[in-house]
């Protein structure tokens, strides 16, 4: 990063910078060279799951120090592949 853009970052750290902002000259994120992804990389979903099995995932995920939610996605992703 170059030494006037990270001078220029810390300035938001230290100062109101309300008054920088002009709000008849709106930008937009491509004007600051940021590009949105069309769709988001994951997505939410609700799923019913019987509790024994839940707390079988919880169980597991707690052994081997893994969120269970972490644990459903690596166990899904590998089903998938071997059901290809």
């Amino acid at each position: 990063m170059a030494r006037g853009k990270k001078q220029e970052i810390t300035d938001y750290d230290s100062n109101e910078t309300g008054a920088w902002i002009d709000p008849s000259k709106p930008l937009r994120f491509e004007d600051i060279g940021l590009r949105l992804p069309e769709t988001s990389p994951t997505q939410v979903v609700s799923i019913r799951l019987p509790t024994k099995l839940l707390n079988q995932l919880r169980a597991l995920g707690s052994e081997r120090d893994v969120p269970y939610q972490a644990l459903i996605k690596l166990f899904l992703d590998a089903g998938v592949k071997k059901m290809r």
